[in-house]
């Protein structure tokens, strides 16, 4: 399923007892419509207010029911949905494709704005308005300095079990007026660390450190306390990677594989 929604009043995409959240609205939702429970596996878990427009959840279901429902279910499922969800396809895949382990790249966007007026009205949700004027070039030159494997521990809310390191494979700063634009994609994202990358290249833009700053804390082992953590609503799940179908099998092992080798 491809998924995409407004995080403004959601907590998150995982269940949580007493919060809305994306999966609880999603797996209620469905099985309203199929009369079938259904347990969803989702590419990545974005934050409480964090937003999606490429995200990818999938889940098994027998194909009779399938058959049944297909041809209706987009529609069915807007009827039963709040407006600020949508599942905007829906696709028969592999037995051997996994939303979570089979992805290739997850890739992000974090929009703000350094306009003195703040934000277009029309585009507060998704858009931070921004107290001071931001350097750039500056930013731009201290992301180049994060590619690649670290161990991005000190940008992340470290979960039990789960490793922090990771492949940055993009990490771009633009502007377009007012717009500042970063654009990150990886492997994976641990928690909170688009947020904090955002945050520790924000602190550079703003004059307060140096280009050099945020990749000296890639040799930090711990969550770096003077990292901030830029606000969720300028981000937004943008599009996740997957490998060709005779591929997806092998991806799946091997991504696995890694995160119990590393964590």
């Amino acid at each position: 399923m491809d998924v995409s929604y407004d995080g403004t009043s959601l907590h998150g995409w995982a269940r949580q007892p007493d919060q809305r959240t994306v999966q609880g609205e999603l797996e209620l939702a469905l099985a309203m419509v199929l009369r079938h429970d259904v347990g969803l596996t989702v590419a990545g878990r974005t934050d409480a207010g964090v937003h999606a427009t490429g995200q990818v959840a999938h889940t098994d279901l027998p194909a009779g029911l399938w058959a049944q429902h297909e041809p209706k279910l987009l529609r069915r499922l807007r009827g039963v949905l709040a407006g600020d969800i949508a599942v905007t396809g829906v696709q028969v895949v592999p037995a051997e494709f996994d939303a979570r382990f089979a992805a290739l790249g997850r890739h992000y966007r974090y929009r703000l704005t350094d306009a003195v007026a703040g934000p277009p009205p029309l585009r507060r949700a998704d858009t931070v308005g921004w107290p001071r004027s931001l350097d750039v070039p500056a930013m731009r030159v201290a992301a180049a300095m994060l590619l690649g494997q670290h161990d991005f521990a000190a940008f992340c809310r470290r979960r039990e079990g789960a490793t922090t390191i990771r492949v940055l494979t993009a990490l771009d700063v633009t502007r377009d007026g007012d717009l500042v634009t970063v654009a990150a994609s990886a492997d994976a994202f641990c928690h909170s660390m688009v947020r904090s990358l955002v945050g520790g290249l924000l602190a550079v833009g703003e004059g307060r450190r140096g280009p050099d700053w945020p990749a000296s804390l890639l040799s930090r082992t711990t969550r770096a306390d003077d990292v901030p953590v830029a606000p969720p609503g300028g981000l937004t799940l943008v599009q996740v990677d997957y490998p060709p179908a005779d591929q997806l099998a092998a991806r799946t092992r091997v991504t696995r594989a890694r995160r119990d080798e590393e964590g």
